[in-house]
């Protein structure tokens, strides 16, 4: 019998992966079959219909016996750049990033962020753009300030279940940053290491535009478990964010994948699609670096009219066709997090060395 139940186990894959799904805890006795799957990415949304997979695939074993299937999410750590630590109270770190500022990367960054955290991951958002800080206003949360329960680290700013934390929350909106950039390598360290982070799945990590002194000093000092380059498909983006591609290549960290911006424009009058900046250069690029075209999405004046709000589209319109982009999106870049080498650092026993 528990042949038979491994061998229909084996047997079911997850669409999303295109894998066999991992179960754990089998047991199987007079009255009852018992079973765990593990669902390396979050997917609240999802649950039940596995669930209702593995139920059926049983069923015609199962000989009266009950089915006590219960499936989860478990989102694990994953090793970054050789050499540097993970951060306390985060596992994983995405980076978003473009080659050049106008590409709605900040945009794509917060409803990622939001599209995992609607799947029931536990979700920080850093806004690492110090000179243009855009994340208080994009989550509805400008105007802020936060709390610091000993002078020295920071409690992020929570809003639609995403812990936030930017430099636009500690200086006035109007207030220039004129900085160099040590003293911005600087406060970038200082925003992600001094924020009391609460035990975060994902940290998306808004970065500036281009591959200057805050793109290295996270690149060099900070663990990334991979970087989301956005693009639009106009000639000149995709040169900039080839150049932002490269840079992580050469630093060591992965590339999960590349986003297509502002692909495609439906006139909200007549219906009538438009392909502005043209067409097919995320698809060129994707198949160029051997890298995946996680999403196309849309110029759509809803998402810039979401995000001046402070209700991104994920959140503010979440039935609509750009908001399952999103969630795609966000599906497609935790499979590929989850396909990352596991860290085991946490495991290692702690060695201190003292002299007699």
């Amino acid at each position: 019998m528990t042949s038979q139940i491994d061998a229909i186990l084996a047997a079911q894959i997850d669409p999303i992966t295109q894998k066999p799904y991992r179960c754990k805890n089998l047991q199987v006795d007079a009255t009852r079959i018992g079973l765990e799957v593990a669902l390396p990415y979050p997917a609240k949304s999802r649950l039940e219909t596995v669930r209702a997979q593995f139920a059926a695939a049983l069923a015609p074993v199962a000989a009266g016996r009950s089915l006590d299937i219960r499936v989860e999410s478990q989102v694990i750590s994953h090793a970054a750049q050789r050499g540097v630590p993970l951060i306390p109270g985060v596992k994983n770190i995405i980076a978003v990033a473009s080659g050049k500022g106008g590409v709605g990367k900040s945009t794509t960054a917060v409803n990622l962020a939001l599209a995992l955290a609607l799947e029931g991951a536990r979700v920080g958002l850093l806004d690492a753009d110090i000179y243009g800080p855009s994340q208080p206003l994009m989550m509805g949360v400008a105007g802020k300030r936060p709390e610091s329960p000993d002078g020295k680290h920071i409690v992020p700013i929570v809003n639609h279940g995403v812990q936030i934390m930017s430099i636009g929350f500690l200086v006035d909106a109007d207030q220039a940053m004129v900085w160099r950039g040590p003293m911005v390598s600087q406060a970038l360290q200082q925003l992600l290491n001094d924020t009391q982070w609460d035990n975060l799945d994902y940290l998306v990590i808004d970065l500036p535009p281009g591959t200057g002194d805050i793109q290295l000093t996270l690149a060099q000092k900070v663990p990334v478990t991979g970087a989301v380059i956005v693009t639009t498909p106009q000639d000149i983006a995709l040169l900039d964010a080839k150049k932002g591609l490269k840079m992580f290549e050469k630093v060591g960290v992965p590339i999960l994948g590349l986003v297509e911006n502002m692909a495609i424009h439906v006139c909200s009058n007549c219906g009538h699609a438009e392909h502005i900046f043209g067409s097919g250069g995320g698809e060129r690029m994707a198949a160029e670096y051997g890298v995946e075209l996680l999403g196309s999405l849309p110029l759509d004046i809803a998402i810039r009219a979401a995000t001046d709000e402070g209700r991104p589209s994920v959140i503010g319109d979440p039935d609509s066709p750009v908001a399952a982009s999103y969630r795609e999106l966000a599906q497609r870049v935790a499979v590929k997090v989850g396909e990352q080498a596991q860290d085991f650092s946490s495991k290692f026993p702690k060695i201190v060395i003292q002299r007699n």
